[in-house]
């Protein structure tokens, strides 16, 4: 795990320092006066000056940093600039290079499991859609855990597999569906994982989340079990409880039964079955970590 702070820290500030102390020994400093400008020693001005400190040409290239290290030199040399202004400017220019741009590559080019995620984000916005998509994965781990951790839980899983899901808050697709990829399996009274949860890899239970959502529903998160009479009217004591046609294309026949019912969420989805589709029961709650909980609630 390597943090944007640490290239800062291991290949920017460098970078920079050295940018400055070859400006500000140009403009006829010593290297006290420089060590002194920079809060560095001499040792430091020194390594510097005999290219001891190795430069990353990405950043030495970029026009903004060639143009902040000549303002910044000037501005020292000048006396017009504090070394507080000078900090200040640099650490403007960090907070712009970190937000998708030069630092934000080298930071992917380190951890490249970032790049994996096909969004544009800023490492630092607590808003940014990576901060997002990585909350509602965590979310779909705890909802996994939770069902993993419930005795009898296997024996709720149907002969096609169980999986827990949660959508992003403006989900319009699979692809903004986290789930387990693969199926729940019960293997001799245990869920068996196949793996971590993944966006896009589970179509049938994400296409039943989307079709409620877009009924009107506000359930980000499902969990699907094997279909038994008594289980339905256990749920249905507690939770809205509908049912929904086997004989129409699934997506189609969720939106029909919600939209009909309006009903608030936890929501309870069922099907009895048809010629060739085994008979199923889904729990729709606020996310994963809720659904599980209902089903858990049950053993």
């Amino acid at each position: 795990m390597k943090f944007i702070e640490e290239i800062v820290v291991e290949e920017f500030l460098p970078t920079v320092r050295s940018m400055l102390a070859e400006d500000l020994r140009e403009r006829g400093f010593t290297q006290l006066e420089v060590a002194d400008a920079l809060g560095i020693s001499q040792s430091a001005v020194s390594k510097y000056a005999h290219g001891d400190v190795e430069r990353h040409d990405e950043i030495v290239s970029d026009e903004r940093v060639r143009d902040l290290v000549e303002t910044v030199g000037e501005g020292l040399a000048s006396g017009d600039m504090s070394r507080v202004a000078a900090l200040v400017e640099i650490e403007v220019l960090i907070r712009q290079l970190e937000e998708g741009d030069v630092l934000a590559d080298l930071h992917e080019a380190a951890m490249p499991e970032l790049s994996e995620a096909d969004v544009e984000f800023a490492i630092h916005d607590p808003e940014s859609a990576f901060r997002e998509r990585e909350q509602v994965l965590a979310s779909v781990r705890r909802g996994l855990r939770t069902l993993t951790n419930t005795s009898g839980f296997a024996g709720l899983i149907p002969n096609v597999g169980a999986n827990v899901a949660e959508c992003l808050p403006d989900a319009e697709g699979v692809d903004d569906v986290a789930a387990v990829p693969g199926r729940l399996v019960d293997v001799k009274g245990r869920a068996m994982v196949p793996g971590e949860p993944e966006y896009g890899v589970s179509e049938h239970v994400a296409s039943v989340l989307l079709a409620a959502r877009s009924a009107g529903s506000d359930a980000r998160g499902i969990v699907n079990l094997r279909y038994e009479p008594a289980l339905v009217e256990e749920l249905a004591e507690t939770y809205p409880t509908v049912e929904f046609s086997a004989e129409q294309e699934t997506a189609d026949a969720v939106a029909t039964a919600v939209r009909a019912e309006t009903p608030d969420t936890p929501l309870v989805l069922y099907q009895t079955g048809a010629v060739g589709i085994e008979p199923i029961v889904y729990v729709l709650a606020d996310d994963a970590p809720s659904a599980a909980q209902v089903v858990r609630d049950l053993l």
